[in-house]
């Protein structure tokens, strides 16, 4: 185990309980929180950015840090669970499955992790903007 592996399986954790949380409870099609674009952000500073972070810290500072196999694993589908909140937040039920590695470039690159969720996932979808007129 890294010395990331607790880091990692908390991370993984609270994802599960996120994603199950905005599972409709089966009674009246109601989840147990309410799905906003306003919950979104959330979602992505307190979870997927969270992810990714870790991942670019164990990556730069001039020492790589490796990850065992199943860390690796719970470090991505933890960072992906907290993707599909974010778009079921915006009314997009999708199953994610980007690599930690093109979240973390796309962040460094962005510094924004609403940014980096918004390329990876395409929601919610850019309105392009009419060109000026003169």
């Amino acid at each position: 185990m890294s010395r990331y592996g607790p880091r990692i399986a908390a991370l993984a954790r609270r994802a599960e309980r996120e994603r199950a949380a905005l599972d409709t409870d089966g009674s009246d099609g109601e989840t147990a929180v309410d799905p906003s674009p306003d919950t979104a952000d959330t979602y992505l500073r307190e979870g997927a950015g969270q992810a990714i972070w870790l991942y670019v810290e164990a990556r730069t500072g001039g020492r790589l840090v490796p990850f065992t196999e199943p860390e690796f694993e719970a470090l991505e589908t933890a960072m992906n669970r907290w993707l599909e909140c974010y778009t079921r937040c915006h009314g997009v039920d999708l199953e994610a499955a980007f690599t930690v590695r093109e979240a973390a470039e796309l962040l460094l690159e962005t510094r924004n992790i609403v940014d980096t969720a918004q390329l990876l996932t395409r929601v919610p979808k850019r309105d392009r903007a009419s060109p000026p007129t003169g």
